[in-house]
């Protein structure tokens, strides 16, 4: 494999160990087409058009990349701020279409497979750690920390792909740590119709939007709670006070479900994989059994952010598509830890397989309705 990426401190050859991602600055007060100038510093642009094709051709078949690109140029207009400009100056920064970088947000929307726990010790902090697995690749070399900085101070922090303007994982110091994990509903462009003709947030976004935002937990469970997605999915939540633990399984229109800490009852941390819950889990994916197990063999007296690493770490709650993991807890924002994992052999649940892309004729129907919407508005 050709790697391109240069690190903050120097090169760096990146494949089967771990590594820490850099770090980037993103600053909130220059102008958003501008903000993610810093990325062309890091990664040489060709490998970057190169690894974003990659990850939409194995989304898109080549037939709907093409069809759909004039629909999107179109509907890239109706983007909420800050986020069409920024995908628009990524697109300058990249030398691309903005249809690309616009189709490379949205992969990312429908292709999330996840563990997140969120966990009290004996004594009350909470602590917060997550996989991100994801079927490329690739995205090892794109994983980025970054610190978005308002007024000269870190307004909240978060790791994500170079390319790709939202979060999935994140944190506000001293408020709560946020995590999302995919609830497989909708196909690709089913959630972009849904973005633009609904005005619903994509997933990602508005853990940004809550990271920047709100005020506190309780402020934060409210709006991820309630906003319009574009999609269904799993929100987990920690706070800095005892008690302030939760995992949001969300609709497009709202909560299905809140999941909280119950200490009083002994459930003292939470697993969120990728189903609901209350329904049993899928055989062929032993995820989250295999954590809650090693969680229980930790125990809350030892549970830390360390010995959560390690739970994230075992195999199958850390796979052969585990992207990155991370760990964080607010009360303690400074230890906040992201780890890109090494490529590990072996098969993949095939539950963790997913291809968001239906038949060719369903995808005709569904193209039609964005296309006769973009006529009207």
């Amino acid at each position: 494999m050709n790697i391109y990426v240069l690190l903050l401190f120097g090169a760096a050859t990146l494949g089967s160990a771990n590594f820490s991602p850099p770090l980037v600055n993103i600053s909130l007060d220059v102008p958003a087409e501008q903000r993610w100038a810093p990325l062309v510093k890091l990664y040489d642009v060709d490998f970057l058009k190169k690894a974003a094709a990659q990850v939409i051709e194995s989304i898109l078949p080549k037939w709907v990349h093409r069809a759909v690109i004039p629909i999107v140029q179109k509907l890239g207009t109706h983007l909420p701020q800050p986020y069409g400009a920024e995908i628009r100056g990524m697109a300058t920064f990249y030398d691309t279409a903005i249809s690309d970088i616009i189709m490379l947000n949205f992969a990312y929307e429908v292709s999330a497979f996840c563990t997140s726990i969120v966990a009290q010790d004996a004594k009350g902090n909470i602590y917060h750690g997550r996989n991100l697995d994801y079927p490329h690749d690739v995205l090892r070399n794109l994983t980025i920390d970054v610190l978005y900085t308002k007024n000269g101070e870190v307004a909240y922090r978060g790791t994500t792909f170079a390319g790709y303007v939202g979060l999935w994982t994140g944190q506000s110091a001293n408020k709560f740590t946020v995590s999302g994990d995919q609830r497989d509903k909708g196909h690709l462009w089913e959630n972009i119709i849904s973005a633009f003709l609904f005005k619903s947030s994509p997933v990602s976004w508005l853990v940004r939007e809550t990271l920047e935002e709100a005020v506190d937990f309780q402020d934060a469970v409210m709006r991820l709670a309630k906003v319009p997605l574009i999609t269904d999915v799993y929100y987990i939540v920690g706070g800095v006070r005892a008690g302030e633990g939760v995992v949001i399984t969300r609709d497009r229109r709202g909560p299905a479900d809140i999941w909280p800490l119950d200490t009083l009852h002994g459930e003292w941390y939470r697993v969120e994989t990728n189903y609901d819950h209350w329904l049993p889990n899928p055989s062929r994916d032993p995820r989250r059994e295999a954590a809650m197990q090693a969680m229980n063999s930790t125990g809350e007296n030892a549970i830390n952010l360390d010995s959560l690493y390690k739970v994230l770490s075992l195999p199958p709650v850390c796979n052969r598509i585990t992207v990155y993991t991370t760990v964080m807890s607010a009360a303690a924002p400074e230890r906040y830890r992201t780890v890109v994992r090494e490529v590990r052999p072996g098969k993949v649940a095939p539950s963790q397989i997913h291809h968001s892309i239906c038949s060719r004729d369903q995808m005709k129907k569904v193209l039609l309705c964005p296309l006769v919407a973009v006529r009207v508005n």
